[in-house]
């Protein structure tokens, strides 16, 4: 099954879509990658939902990626006396430790944490923002507070504290259960929710001892700040703008999310952009034009991938959704437009035989007629900085593991395929004009570029490129004269 676009679509999985027959539906309409919620549903719902997908990939023949995305810590209020409570603008608030119900003057904060990093001047946002708090005296054990937006709060609302770095790490107890539940299930990835410091990432790093890669999602104005330093330790990047748009300014997301996509797409490291992206098709089966304009945004700006959440978890139409995705994709990457933005953004990176390599496939295939570039990979490294690249043809990812095709299928513009272990470079060719003709990207009167590593199946070894014919004949005449 090839796909016309070179955009990765993530489907999140939920009660709307966890039967047998809605998956691969899904898939067939356009995911790439399915997204479990460690946020909703049991283990036995996640087990389930982990073994449909890998069903489908043996009944299709085709690698599918799965992506396990951690709660993460959730910082709540406790409860009122009257389930709910309506602060004015201007009143006083307090939070504190004491469990007795809340009412309007007061409520408990069952968090010792946010208490020991907030400081006068502080802002807390209760409720997804609606609710913004300002602190004006604190202790190790209260905040009294000043209303500065009004509105009726409720049992166990979520509190975003947006200006401090707080104490917290981004794994919970339920967060380290999950990890190694989804870790030994065999998820690909992991998304790691509420980094604030590199340090989090590398904690997971040592948790999941390298049976899944590591997808940060960036969402706390101080994972902005120390943007760099986390990408530096991650395997990839979730511009996660649900909270983002909740703890900065609606406006700034925009250019935090261009700078975002853009850094990791020059560490060669794939990006997802997420939240609201098709919000409107939880109940309605055709977008607003301001959401496909927002996805498009996305893949103009040369993201990996683009994300559904509750579109297709529960809403009333998810293949809709992920058919939607995928027609502003082809539609968008056919436009000339869209080359001369991707291309205009391209950074020569140029430190390595592998970085040189890559470039020189990527401008003889787009300066002859090359009909994709073939990479040979262990884990994917190679492939991911070609796609870096973003070539005008497809990228051809050919690997004899399993866990690394799965994983590449989140990264741009790549096909991904499991082929026999090589020990030669014209066993290498020979598979990949077997596999370039057998999958529909070139004839056997066509030709494709080939990029391995000597010797074989050793990473960080690509050194060697081929532009080779897709005719098996005249790849082993070659060869004898």
């Amino acid at each position: 099954m090839r796909r016309l676009r070179n955009v990765k679509i993530v489907a999140t999985l939920g009660p709307a879509s966890s039967s047998y027959e809605m998956i691969r539906a899904l898939f067939e309409a356009g995911a790439d990658v399915f997204r479990l919620n460690m946020s909703h549903g049991s283990h036995d719902d996640i087990r389930a939902r982990h073994e449909i997908i890998r069903q489908i990939e043996k009944d299709t023949g085709r690698p599918i990626g799965i992506l396990a995305d951690l709660q993460g810590p959730k910082l709540r209020v406790g409860i009122f006396g009257s389930d709910t409570a309506e602060l004015v603008e201007g009143a006083a608030f307090r939070l504190d430790l004491s469990d007795e119900p809340g009412d309007a003057a007061r409520v408990c904060l069952p968090h010792p944490e946010i208490f020991a990093a907030l400081e006068p001047g502080s802002a807390l946002l209760v409720n997804d923002g609606k609710i913004r708090l300002q602190v004006e005296r604190c202790g190790p054990d209260f905040a009294e507070c000043k209303v500065i937006v009004g509105g009726t709060i409720s049992n166990r609302k979520g509190v975003n504290v947006p200006d401090v770095v707080l104490p917290l790490a981004a794994l919970s107890a339920k967060d380290r259960k999950d990890l190694e539940f989804v870790c030994e299930l065999g998820c690909d990835w992991l998304a790691l929710s509420f980094v604030q410091r590199p340090e989090d990432v590398l904690e997971a790093r040592e948790l999941a001892k390298g049976r899944a890669a590591i997808l940060s999602k960036i969402e706390k104005p101080a994972a902005v700040k120390a943007y760099d330093a986390i990408l530096e330790v991650s395997d990839g990047i979730m511009v996660a703008r649900g909270d983002l748009g909740v703890e900065l300014p609606v406006h700034a997301v925009p250019p935090i999310q261009k700078r975002l996509v853009r850094g990791a797409r020059a560490a060669a490291k794939p990006v997802i952009v997420a939240t609201q992206m098709l919000e409107s098709m939880i109940e309605s089966p055709i977008p607003t034009r301001a959401e496909v304009s927002d996805v498009s945004g996305a893949i103009y700006e040369g993201a990996d991938a683009v994300m559904l959440s509750a579109e297709s978890a529960a809403g009333q139409y998810p293949i809709e959704a992920v058919k939607t995705m995928n027609n502003v994709a082809i539609s968008v990457e056919s436009d000339r437009t869209y080359r001369e933005v991707i291309e205009a953004s391209r950074r020569a990176e140029r430190s390595s035989v592998a970085d040189a390599i890559v470039a020189a496939a990527r401008e003889i295939a787009e300066s002859t007629p090359i009909k994709a570039i073939c990479c040979f990979s262990q884990t994917g490294t190679t492939v991911s900085l070609v796609a870096r690249e973003r070539p005008r043809v497809p990228i051809m990812a050919l690997t004899p593991l399993m866990e690394t095709a799965r994983r590449m299928t989140l990264t741009w513009g790549t096909h991904c395929a499991i082929t026999p272990v090589q020990h030669r470079f014209k066993g290498a060719v020979l598979a990949a004009a077997k596999a370039a003709r057998e999958d529909g990207f070139a004839t056997t009167e066509e030709s494709v570029v080939v990029m391995a590593g000597v010797p074989f199946n050793r990473a960080g070894t690509t050194n060697i490129l081929r532009v080779a014919p897709c005719d098996e004949s005249k790849i082993t005449n070659a060869e004898t004269e």
